[in-house]
């Protein structure tokens, strides 16, 4: 049993780096949707203490957890666990904040989003 527990708690060098890397990128997704830690914890349905020791990396992010927390940040899983080897991160595209403000622009009414359409329209023909 005790061998079993070491295996379980045992973490190689690189998975530390993973894992630190993770919650700093969940951290900087969840200040950029200006969420705090209390606000996302409960969209997740865990503690706020569960949250910051996943962005500290104390506590390891379960797999199941990534898409429901990918959602909750309007990011995609790749961006969370950095993988830049996928076909969909490898095609050029929008930056991350890009992205995320296109997401929200399509929550919005369709009015607000014919004006913001029309707002880009005129400042790409303002440039072009």
């Amino acid at each position: 049993m005790a061998s079993l527990l070491h295996r379980i708690k045992a973490v190689t060098p690189k998975d530390k780096r993973f894992y630190e890397a993770l919650g700093q990128r969940v951290a900087e997704a969840r200040k950029a949707q200006a969420l705090t830690q209390q606000q996302l914890a409960k969209r997740l349905g865990i503690s706020q203490q569960t949250l910051a020791h996943y962005e500290v990396a104390r506590l390891r992010i379960a797999v199941a957890m990534l898409p429901m927390l990918a959602k909750e940040l309007n990011v995609a899983v790749e961006e969370l666990v950095g993988d830049t080897t996928s076909a969909a991160s490898s095609k050029r595209g929008p930056a991350p904040k890009l992205q995320r403000q296109i997401e929200q622009v399509r929550l919005l009414p369709r009015a607000k989003q014919r004006f913001v359409s029309e707002m880009i329209d005129t400042v790409l023909q303002q440039s072009g």
